[in-house]
């Protein structure tokens, strides 16, 4: 499903919404061999990943497990207050243009910010010209707005905005190593080229973390 949509975050007037495909159930399998497989791989093949596969991803980074007025997502959070927002650099998904997107929930959208074959070599780029980031399938980027948890818990914010990071992360790995899908986390971010990227000004909102998904060569 395609539908237009309001832009946000200083990208064009109008956007498109997609909902990727979801599965019916949950995929079989073991959180221990998961945890025991799960390895940093940098080198990435050509075929794309397929858009259940990402909505997978998603939903087990930051995907809704429990709906009501506060939905709950499927990483801890703060006092639930959720400073973290997901945006991707697709290079290869199937039924996606190439691009950025912005994953918005409680919505469980992806809304295509830029389309742009080029992204994955800006990634790389923006990630100190790590070329594994124009080769892997899409670019996870995971910014914060501080002022979520800041209001809150104050000078403790950025501690809880780190660990949630961290959880989000794992989770991420945790997933496509469940889905025999080689992944590796991203340290070597340039901020400044990152923030840019993704169109956030990097002080309401600025880059915390990244990671890689492709199908392993």
């Amino acid at each position: 499903a395609v539908e237009r949509s309001a832009a946000s975050r200083g990208h064009s007037s109008s956007v498109v919404c997609v909902a990727l495909p979801r599965p019916k159930t949950l995929p079989a399998g073991s959180l221990w061999q998961a945890v025991a497989r799960r390895r940093s791989q940098r080198d990435f093949g050509p075929a794309p990943l397929s858009g259940e596969e990402l909505f997978l991803l998603l939903w087990a980074t930051q995907g809704i497990t429990q709906p009501g007025r506060v939905p709950r997502r499927a990483a801890p959070s703060p006092g639930a207050t959720y400073p973290l927002e997901t945006y991707l650099a697709v290079n290869r998904v199937e039924g996606l243009a190439a691009g950025l997107y912005h994953w918005k929930l409680p919505d469980e959208r992806l809304m295509l910010l830029v389309q742009d074959l080029t992204i994955g070599r800006q990634a790389a780029a923006a990630c100190a010209d790590q070329a594994m980031c124009a080769e892997a399938a899409c670019v996870f980027f995971w910014t914060a707005v501080p002022a979520r948890a800041t209001t809150r818990y104050g000078e403790y914010a950025q501690r809880y905005i780190c660990l949630e990071a961290g959880h989000v992360g794992q989770s991420l790995l945790l997933a496509a190593t469940g889905l025999g899908l080689a992944s590796c986390p991203v340290g070597a971010l340039l901020d400044g080229e990152v923030n840019d990227l993704l169109g956030v000004d990097g002080t309401t909102e600025s880059i915390v973390h990244a990671a890689l998904v492709g199908r392993p060569r």
